[in-house]
């Protein structure tokens, strides 16, 4: 059974203990539940090799949806490693954080808890992997063009900073439980918050149009590009998830394109994507943006992501709006950084108003993105992980860049900067007891174990006979001709299929015994002195003479090799020694940058609440990577 897209992956229901924790759904959707119980019976008849899923993008905006996979793919695993409740599996690899965040108003500051922390990572992916097939761009390395992201900031003008304001008070008489939720919620607050962030006309029609708008900044842009490549024909395209197409009601579809016919484009070089209601109607829209006579089309994610290839002469993106989920920003960028983009360099514009809700959806953008970006990689993933990666490192600064606040920036680039001298912090220390044990146990162990083979190898090599004529016994009978060794071996070996081990014979100074591998179907025939050494033995009559005479005979390398390892381990142990001394490089950068941001906090008075833990002691971080690295036998 293939599942070729996602329509079907929502949550269905989850026994939790959790509360009030952002990103946890306890709601149900009867098609989900259909699903799991098909894939559990599925699982039962083809013992758990009938389904496939066929995503880009399986985890694509909670925690959730990573459990929520697992247990369609990965059932009877869970059931195994007793992780088949949610609150076990959570237990297991992720942590609820508490922390200061932007208000979805934007004009302060709030304490929410969520999924931000993930640990023992390795395993979870490694759990993951059974199932999933990953394939990154990293890993695939395509030819496609280079992209150069550009944040454009704009102010906002005197209205929306008003309306903003009259947002923040809503929002506080809702949470403060002086409005019915029939009459105003937070889910009104935050789609007139988008809307006022895109344009302030979409929340009153009755307000002029600001002539600083990221609307008319975006189209600014557009006309640039569009006369700097006239010659090629190259073509943009425009982003916008609100405000779609509607004959007789404000939208800024319809703005967008009056605004860019009054600066003297040809209305059939403009398109909408929403007039093209059938896959004929695309695929003739498509071949006309890839010809170059349709240079400016206009359309939501939805519509306009997964499956448009237009990407032959794209050459910018304009992001008017922030999507809720990482996956569509990526599927965004998808259409313009592909295969068949005949040109090299190419743009992504990315457009916020300063001091509105822009800030707050970017910032949920890269919350979503923490984890995902963990999951979704080709590298070995860290045991523990909260910092920020690069993809999300895009989203942070132009979150940042959006509050209007510089000090928020400042705030920002601190969090990235403790976060990594921390996690550096805690791998050291980590580092520096598994090197404590090794030296306490490991390293002696070792050597004592390479010296024990070397001197055994050195009395087989005394041992070994090397004589003038072939002599061989097999079963108290001596041979004298290799033929009739190598026959009398194999007539053994036909012999005992037994997995018990059988005396065989002598040869060269060394005792032969023997013993049926049933797994891999072949005979082993082990020579021993001192040591026991193994030869794989085939179906060939002088073959098998051939292979035990190479063992022997390279006794000597086998020596030099063991002699050469005893060095390498001794001087890794003196290595080791010498690294449990040094201390933490960058203390002194770590205690500082501490500092810096608990002084920042309390300027944005944001509070104690989000201060890093600077006075940590060696034996606290001890007592925190040991536990971190053990709670996945939970």
């Amino acid at each position: 059974m293939e599942i070729a897209s996602k329509p079907y992956l929502s949550l269905f229901f989850l026994f939790t203990k959790m509360r009030n924790v952002s990103g946890l759904a306890a709601t149900e959707a009867q098609k989900s539940s259909d699903m799991f119980m098909k894939c559990r019976y599925l699982d039962e008849i083809t013992n758990g090799k009938g389904i496939v899923f066929a995503t880009g993008t399986p985890i694509s905006n909670s925690m959730t949806e990573m459990y929520t996979m697992q247990r369609y793919l990965q059932f009877n695993l869970l059931q195994k490693q007793n992780l088949q409740n949610f609150d076990s599996w959570a237990s297991t690899f992720g942590e609820t954080v508490s922390a200061i965040e932007l208000s979805p108003e934007g004009t302060g500051y709030r304490m929410k808890t969520r999924f931000a922390r993930f640990y023992n990572l390795p395993e979870l992916i490694a759990m993951f992997k059974e199932v999933a097939d990953i394939k990154t761009s990293d890993m695939l390395n395509l030819p496609v063009p280079n992209a150069h992201y550009e944040t454009v900031a704009v102010e906002a003008s005197p209205e929306q900073k008003e309306m903003v304001n009259i947002l923040a008070k809503r929002a506080e008489s809702i949470r403060d439980g002086h409005v019915d939720p029939t009459e105003d919620n937070m889910l009104k607050v935050t789609n007139d918050g988008r809307k006022l962030a895109l344009e302030q006309r979409l929340t009153d029609n009755s307000l002029d149009d600001y002539d600083g708008s990221k609307v008319n900044a975006c189209i600014n842009n557009v006309m640039r590009i569009y006369h700097e490549t006239s010659t090629q024909k190259s073509t943009q395209l425009i982003f916008c998830d609100m405000s779609t197409p509607k004959s007789g009601v404000f939208n800024v579809y319809e703005d967008i394109k009056e605004k860019l016919l009054q600066r003297g484009i040809n209305e059939k070089e403009i398109a909408f994507i929403h007039n093209a209601n059938s896959d004929i109607q695309k695929k003739e829209l498509f071949a006309k943006v890839r010809d170059g006579k349709v240079r400016i089309l206009i359309g939501s994610t939805s519509k306009m992501g997964a499956g448009t290839n237009v990407q032959t002469k794209l050459v910018a993106s304009h992001d008017l709006d922030c999507p809720w989920r990482p996956s569509d920003l990526e599927q965004r960028g998808g259409r313009i950084i592909r295969q068949g983009n005949e040109n090299s360099d190419v743009y992504i514009y990315r457009y916020v108003t300063k001091g509105t809700f822009d800030a707050y959806l970017y910032q949920l953008v890269e919350n979503k993105q923490k984890f995902i970006s963990q999951i979704m990689t080709s590298k070995s993933p860290v045991r523990s992980a909260e910092d920020i990666d690069e993809a999300c490192m895009n989203y942070a600064m132009v979150k940042s860049i959006a509050s209007g606040d510089p000090r928020v920036m400042e705030k920002m680039n601190l969090d990235e900067q403790v976060k990594k001298l921390r996690l550096a912090r805690e791998n050291y220390f980590g580092q520096k007891y598994e090197l404590e044990d090794k030296v306490a146990e490991y390293y002696p162990q070792q050597i004592s174990r390479i010296q024990f083979r070397i001197t055994g190898l050195e009395e087989d090599v005394q041992a070994r006979i090397t004589p003038e004529e072939f002599t061989m016994t097999i079963k108290n009978i001596t041979y004298s001709e290799k033929e009739k060794a190598g026959q009398a071996i194999l007539l053994a070996c036909q012999q005992n299929k037994s997995e018990d081990l059988f005396y065989l014979g002598h040869y060269r100074g060394f005792e032969m015994s023997m013993v049926y591998d049933s797994f891999q179907h072949y005979h082993k025939l082990y020579l021993k002195n001192k040591l026991n050494h193994t030869v794989e033995l085939g179906q060939d009559v002088f073959g098998n003479i051939k292979r035990i005479d190479n063992v022997i005979d390279g006794l000597d390398k086998k020596l030099t090799v063991e002699k050469q390892l005893l060095e390498e381990m001794k001087q890794q142990f003196e290595n080791a020694k010498e690294e449990i001394l040094k201390p933490f490089a960058k203390e002194d950068e770590y205690i500082e940058a501490t500092n810096k941001l608990s002084k920042l906090n309390k300027e944005l008075d944001i509070g104690a609440q989000n201060e890093p833990d600077v006075e940590l002691s060696e034996e606290e971080i001890s007592n925190e990577v040991k536990t971190k690295n053990i709670s996945h036998t939970r």
